[in-house]
């Protein structure tokens, strides 16, 4: 046993005086689906739901072992990372000062201030997180506290591989593959540093913030230019220089990269099927297993449910998306003639399983015509070809804007 599985199994036995292991459950609906035994590690049923806690519980462990006189931890934080180190003030008994983006939701400042009570302090400082860390940085340096990296840190990716700890006792056995999400890359650094090459690995990131994907690419991590912070706890635009050293021989076709709209079919899936609440990142692993679906059959997999820390206001976004992904819902704008008649010739051709989601003239662009802007939902993606067919063959014009990002902004 190496000197780092030692201290990952000393830190996992220190973490049930404050909460119990995660399940690890064998899914049967997602084994039968690929003829395969696939395990879900369910990290979204800790006290904050993800598995955020464990890094923060092992970093402020040791740092108060160290320097047990420390006036305040401090971190950075719109997320996870903030309820976990809020929730490891209180149950320590230590000061905590928690710095948001204005911008954060105020359902995530309130889980925050929640979890940490009156241990904790929050301050909302400016409107992007690089200003929001950069203010908590100088502010951890005045009150010469401890700053708390989310993943950029030896400690938290040594908490976050107790994760691989409890999969090895639970299973008994170790896994033929582990699919992990990645953000700032503590989590998989710590799995993969603690079992090695034992195990198979899929990492798997969303297009909008593939940072991982890029280092891999470049030799070193790259700042992406650009995050979209739908997978919020996985949209990091650079992944930690530390996780990195400790990823970067995976071999590049093991990083995996999903589309934000594939993932909340997703999410979407897994709500009505199982009855599970997944956030974004948390149900990147079970969407990639589309991706290696063909390399798994017969095989023994753990998918690990990163955080279930979702909020429900997002749901008819996440509903929307997942539709549009698979077809079945589009929009598309109609150059209408300004007729008697003209608005009923439409209606009768659509199917029998179409159904108007959307109706709203938009503006007439002549006399004799306006336009329209239609959503349709339908039961199968075919139907939208007798549909688009009838249209032209009746001359009615449009233009399909399901795909056109920039349109749907502004009108849908």
């Amino acid at each position: 046993m190496s000197e780092f599985q030692t201290r990952v199994r000393a830190a996992e036995a220190l973490m049930r005086d404050m909460f119990r292991r995660t399940p690890l459950h064998k899914n049967v609906h997602l084994s039968e689906r690929y003829g395969a035994e696939i395990y879900l590690k369910r990290e979204d049923t800790t006290p904050v739901r993800s598995y955020k806690l464990r890094g923060a519980f092992n970093a402020m462990r040791k740092a108060l072992e160290a320097r047990p006189g420390i006036a305040q931890f401090v971190c950075a934080s719109a997320g996870n990372h903030a309820q976990g180190v809020a929730y490891m003030c209180r149950s320590l008994g230590v000061k905590g000062v928690i710095f948001m983006p204005v911008t954060t939701p105020e359902q995530k400042i309130s889980k925050t201030r929640n979890f940490g009570g009156d241990q904790v302090t929050i301050r909302l400082v400016g409107d992007y997180f690089d200003d929001t860390l950069a203010n908590a940085q100088a502010y951890c340096a005045e009150v010469e506290g401890h700053f708390l990296s989310p993943f950029d840190d030896e400690d938290v990716i040594e908490g976050q591989a107790t994760v691989a700890a409890e999969i090895e006792s639970q299973l008994k056995r170790l896994p033929d593959r582990i699919i992990m999400p990645v953000g700032g890359g503590g989590l998989s650094a710590g799995v993969r540093s603690y079992l090695g090459d034992r195990v198979r690995f899929t990492l798997v990131e969303p297009s909008g913030g593939a940072c991982l994907n890029a280092a891999l690419k470049a030799g070193a991590p790259m700042r992406l230019p650009h995050v979209d912070s739908f997978a919020d706890g996985a949209a990091v635009a650079q992944i930690g220089q530390k996780p990195f050293e400790r990823l970067r021989d995976l071999d590049l076709a093991d990083s995996v990269v999903v589309s934000e709209d594939r993932l909340c079919t997703t999410m979407m899936e897994f709500l009505n099927v199982e009855g599970i609440v997944l956030e974004p990142a948390g149900a990147l692993s079970i969407d990639a297993l589309k991706d290696v679906a063909d390399q798994i059959r017969g095989k023994r997999v753990v998918c690990v449910t990163s955080g279930g820390n979702f909020d429900f206001e997002r749901l008819p976004e996440v509903k929307e998306r997942a539709l549009r992904y698979s077809g079945v819902k589009k929009y598309f704008v109609l150059r209408m003639p300004q007729r008697p008649g003209a608005l009923k010739d439409f209606l009768t051709m659509l199917g029998p399983d179409d159904d108007i989601a959307r109706f709203e003239y938009l503006k007439k662009s002549a006399r004799n015509f306006g336009s329209v802007l239609i959503g349709i939902e339908t039961s199968k993606p075919e139907n939208f070809d007798g549909l688009f067919a009838r249209l032209l063959e009746a001359g009615f014009d449009y233009r399909d804007i399901t795909s056109d990002s920039v349109l749907a902004e502004f009108l849908i």
